[in-house]
């Protein structure tokens, strides 16, 4: 059964279309990560899928439930900002926030916490923590309603290299038992656990297996764009052409 399937979709903001007649299936348990160029709508489709946005045409489906339906539970992860942390509040209180009438001390909110490998920091202040930290805090907020699907935007913002190899080993870890979905605009940050990639640029395609190619990503973002894994310096794909015109995003290794 397909965990996310999204039929003639169209959305816009005032008269000025985003996502046109978009088409997309994603089977449960999938690893996908969402790219493409700034303003191309990535973000939007994701806003989409979750139901905090809803489609002018068509519509997104849930394990066969419309969206929004309160029958599919769906773990949200905003993008991990310093002004989500900026008031003085603990760990276990920010998790609790994430299901009504438990306790900050209580079994679910410790249970997230050790899905995450942060059991140790109950009582520890957000402001406190790293930014790896910190995103870790805000995915077992996402898991104490127990989501069939995992909804991240942007995860590894503010969070450096090796957080964010430690961060998708966690994220294939779950993908084993939920739908994992990521919105990103850094290809650099993009791990070989990713299991399919949904390239998003007012049209939207989907490429199972993580392998990234340079034709999808020259279809994507205009141009070519080389890729850095993890900061490594290997290059993934062809030298940048810098005569071409109308990338938006593009990442170079000197």
């Amino acid at each position: 059964m397909s965990a996310i399937e999204i039929n003639n979709l169209t959305f816009g903001y005032g008269k000025s279309p985003v996502l046109s007649h978009v088409n997309l299936s994603i089977d449960e348990n999938d690893f996908v990560a969402i790219i493409g160029p700034n303003g191309g709508g990535k973000s939007t489709l994701m806003k989409l899928m979750v139901g905090l946005l809803v489609p002018e045409e068509g519509d997104v489906r849930l394990f066969g439930e419309k969206v929004p339906s309160k029958k599919i539970a769906v773990g949200y992860v905003p993008q991990n900002t310093q002004k989500n942390f900026e008031f003085p509040i603990t760990v276990g209180e920010c998790v609790a926030t994430g299901k009504l009438g438990i306790s900050p001390s209580g079994k679910e909110v410790k249970v997230a916490l050790a899905r995450v490998k942060m059991e140790g920091y109950l009582n520890r202040r957000l402001g406190e923590l790293s930014g790896g930290e910190r995103q870790r805090v805000l995915i077992a907020r996402s898991l104490v309603c127990n989501p069939k699907i995992l909804f991240l935007d942007e995860p590894s913002n503010n969070i450096d290299v090796a957080g964010i190899e430690s961060l998708y080993n966690m994220l294939a870890d779950f993908s084993e038992t939920m739908t994992i979905v990521i919105v990103t605009h850094d290809l650099m940050a993009l791990s070989h656990k990713v299991k399919s990639v949904v390239c998003v640029n007012r049209d939207v395609h989907y490429h199972e297996g993580g392998n990234l190619t340079e034709e999808m990503l020259h279809s994507t973002y205009g141009c070519e764009v080389d890729l850095i894994a993890h900061g490594v310096p290997h290059r993934v794909l062809g030298s940048h052409d810098h005569s071409h015109g109308g990338c938006c995003e593009h990442h170079h290794h000197d």
